[in-house]
């Protein structure tokens, strides 16, 4: 085993030392430094995920305190369509360039842009005294597209930046995405339940909440710019990828004292697909994602807080039915990494989601003629399965590719994602038309 060769058998990689990328030849660098800070690597993931939604997940979780401020505007579903355009639209811009692009300076840009806009948040509250009006709701949807903005580099940046390394550091980033949505809505119950009958305690919750949103964004900022890059797991994907043709990693090579220099001739890297190739290659698992999302955000969070009538838990029953939808989609993202439940059939995947449009009808019969318990474990089920397959799918779709390859392929699976998103969020107005408060 690698484990028991000597200290002089083992690489030393001087960290001035000249990779250039067209070595594809070169042997890998050993296990016992390729394992190297694997389980710092998931926790960093995990925090790098959960700051990538959680300032967007404070927004949606928060939903009850603009609809007290702006009860004639829709917010939930309002801001949820703000938000898409802007991030689709630049994940488009970003992934067509993706192999021109700096990861790191896209990465860290995203996550100050997320810090800014929270912060922005928390100034225009406090400037205002908590009061609505349609030029107070302008400025919050100017920063809702800001989150839109700095969710397509932050998202795409890392899951393209990941997808060359180990499925479970790309698991462990989309439980962080989940993980955000957890957090708020338990935390929101919680503010709910200290501030409920106190003197403007809906407000006093929402600043706790953008606060504490700031707070992990600041973080973010810190683990990639300092801890991420310098783990010897991280440093030695990118060295491959690198060796693959990657340029994408130049930088990030560079901040842990790792000079890489691009060779004229480029006859011995390894083939590269180009993105259209990828795209083709891969359509299915693009549609997967386009599909999942477009179910899910068709329900949620719009339908979940305007569509399903009033109930014994009266203000509590949306913030119980997100806080269900939150804490199932979290479990399940760990279901894949149980080997004997993860599914990696091509076809058994896209008829697990087509499956999933069967929650419109019941999501609709539910609302008109169930009672609240029907509605939650709907919900839990819508959960499960958003959070089970999309890790599956994202896991699975990069084995093969070289470490470009990867890093398009992520890039283009997150503009699908986000896709999905976008168009659930239009479809998700066709609840409202026709019930008189359009």
């Amino acid at each position: 085993m690698a484990r028991d060769q000597t200290p002089s058998s083992l690489p030393k990689p001087d960290k001035k030392a000249s990779f250039v990328a067209s070595m594809a030849a070169v042997a890998p660098i050993e296990a016992p430094m390729k394992l190297e800070g694997r389980f710092k690597a998931i926790v960093v993931c995990w925090i790098l995920g959960l700051g990538s939604l959680v300032s967007w997940n404070s927004m949606l979780t928060i939903g009850d305190y603009y609809y007290k401020l702006f009860p004639d505007y829709h917010p939930s579903r309002v801001l949820t369509l703000v938000y898409q355009p802007f991030a689709i639209g630049t994940m488009a811009i970003l992934a067509y360039n993706e192999s021109k692009i700096d990861t790191r300076k896209r990465n860290i840009a995203g996550y100050i842009l997320f810090f800014l806009c929270t912060l922005g948040l928390i100034v225009i509250d406090l400037a205002t005294s908590g009061k609505g009006g349609i030029g107070n709701y302008i400025g919050i949807c100017v920063f809702v597209a800001g989150f839109g903005v700095a969710d397509a580099h932050v998202q795409g940046g890392m899951v393209g930046d990941l997808a060359f390394m180990k499925p479970e550091f790309i698991q462990s980033f989309f439980a962080g995405l989940a993980a955000s949505g957890a957090l708020t809505s338990g935390l929101r119950l919680i503010t709910k339940a200290a501030f409920d009958k106190s003197s403007n305690g809906l407000r006093k919750g929402t600043l706790l909440f953008l606060a504490i949103s700031t707070f992990f964004e600041f973080l973010c900022i810190f683990l990639y710019s300092f801890v991420f890059g310098n783990l010897p797991i991280v440093k030695y994907y990118r060295m491959n990828a690198a060796r693959e043709g990657s340029k994408t990693v130049t930088s990030d090579l560079a901040a842990a004292g790792i000079q890489t220099e691009s060779a004229d001739n480029d006859s011995n890297l390894p083939d590269r697909l180009s993105t259209k190739q990828l795209l083709y290659k891969n359509i299915d698992y693009a549609l997967d994602l386009f599909l999942i999302y477009v179910l899910t955000l068709s329900i949620f969070p719009g339908f979940l807080y305007e569509n399903t009538g009033k109930h014994d838990l009266g203000s509590w029953y949306p913030l119980v039915l997100i806080a269900m939808y939150n804490v199932w989609d979290l479990i399940a993202r760990y279901i894949p990494l149980i080997k004997s439940l993860k599914m990696e059939s091509r076809k058994g995947l896209m008829i697990a989601i087509l499956s999933r449009f069967l929650f419109i009808p019941a999501f609709y019969f539910t609302a008109k003629y169930g009672d609240q318990g029907w509605m939650i474990m709907l919900i839990s089920l819508l959960g499960l399965t958003n959070g089970y397959l999309t890790v599956c799918v994202m896991t699975v779709a990069p084995k093969g590719c070289t470490g470009p390859e990867a890093n398009a392929l992520g890039n283009l699976l997150v503009l699908f994602l986000l896709g999905g998103i976008f168009a659930g969020v239009a479809l998700d107005w066709l609840w409202i038309i026709g019930n008189g408060s359009f």
